[in-house]
């Protein structure tokens, strides 16, 4: 397709792949005490470095959104597409966990509460849908200064929202356009490395060592609780949590200079890119259900992790991968993928 940036759809990929990744590698985290010390380590390591794939998404949602002029037509009808999907897996996961997985669920608290967990990104994407034709607009009207002053204070208001989440407080007030969650956060970030990535004087070298470092901390931050508390610590994994922050603008960044920041691919590569790509979203939608599937029968103890995660994460990405490219032959299924 021209005119496609090939380093934002080789994030989309990797963030897809790495989504799996962490739903995968969870399940054997959160079963610290009943795998071994080994497998545990080696499950933390994916489940940290694969973080970097959520806070991706939002920042390719900002990079590729955020800067355009668009009419509020055109930015609504983007959010009236995305509803479909929501409504339409909504169902389908209530009806599975419902009379396949024996989970109970409330319908009446679909509001504010997905009826699969991982839905939760939908929800966090349609009030940035709903507002972004005045951030766009906000952004247009900003210069160098005071894009850089955003940033600072968005920097600023995850740090403090984190810390004081940690000690089980909150501030008064949340502050505008970021308020009490670090997507919005994400999304500005996002527009801000593309726009940027140039003229920001932290070279690749030092991007690396920061990703690779910030990494190695929280392994081993994360580790060291868990140990002393006997569970999985999963705070420090969150996406408001510094470390990861650091990892995913790290990592976002690299990646937009791959190339000078024109990636050149082959054509046998850019057709696999560009196919994965299409299906991406309806593979982060459809994948849970399988992973779901294995929950039911096998507990994490089972299979050692040292082969049960591999060989979970590629075989669920493939089975989602034909699943969504055979619904999308359906009448309807671009509309829900």
């Amino acid at each position: 397709m021209e005119g496609k940036n090939y380093n934002l759809e080789l994030i989309r990929t990797i963030s897809f792949i790495l989504v799996i990744v962490i739903h995968v590698s969870n399940y054997f985290c959160r079963a610290y005490g009943k795998i071994s010390p080994g497998e545990y380590g080696f499950s933390l390591a994916l489940d940290t470095v694969a973080r970097v794939s959520v806070p991706s998404f939002f920042m390719l949602s900002g990079a590729l959104l955020l800067g355009k002029d668009e009419t509020m037509q055109k930015s609504w009808k983007r959010l009236l597409r995305f509803l479909p999907s929501l409504i339409f897996w909504s169902i389908v996961y209530y009806l599975f966990n419902t009379y396949y997985m024996g989970t109970k669920f409330d319908v009446k608290e679909i509001f504010w509460e997905p009826a699969e967990a991982h839905l939760w990104y939908l929800y966090a994407m349609i009030p940035i849908y709903l507002v972004l034709p005045f951030f766009q607009i906000l952004v247009r009207g900003m210069n160098v200064k005071m894009e850089k002053v955003l940033l600072i204070l968005g920097t600023g208001t995850v740090l403090v929202n984190y810390v004081l989440s940690v000690f089980g407080g909150a501030l008064y007030y949340d502050v505008p356009l970021f308020g009490d969650r670090v997507y919005a956060y994400y999304f500005f970030l996002g527009y801000y490395l593309m726009k940027y990535k140039d003229s920001i004087v932290v070279s690749n070298r030092k991007l690396l060592t920061i990703f690779i470092v910030s990494n190695v901390i929280n392994i081993g931050l994360t580790m060291g609780i868990t140990v002393i508390i006997g569970d999985h610590m999963e705070r420090t994994l969150e996406y408001g949590c510094p470390l990861v922050a650091v990892s995913s603008a790290t990592f976002f960044l690299l990646m937009l200079r791959l190339g000078n920041g024109k990636l050149q691919l082959k054509e046998h590569t850019r057709r696999i890119l560009d196919a994965w790509c299409t299906c991406s979203f309806g593979i982060y939608l459809i994948h849970i259900m399988f992973l779901d599937n294995y929950k039911k029968h096998l507990g994490a103890e089972d299979v050692s992790a040292w082969f049960a995660l591999p060989g979970l994460t590629i075989s669920i990405l493939l089975t989602s991968y034909i699943s969504v490219v055979l619904i999308r032959k359906l009448p309807w299924g671009k509309k829900i993928t």
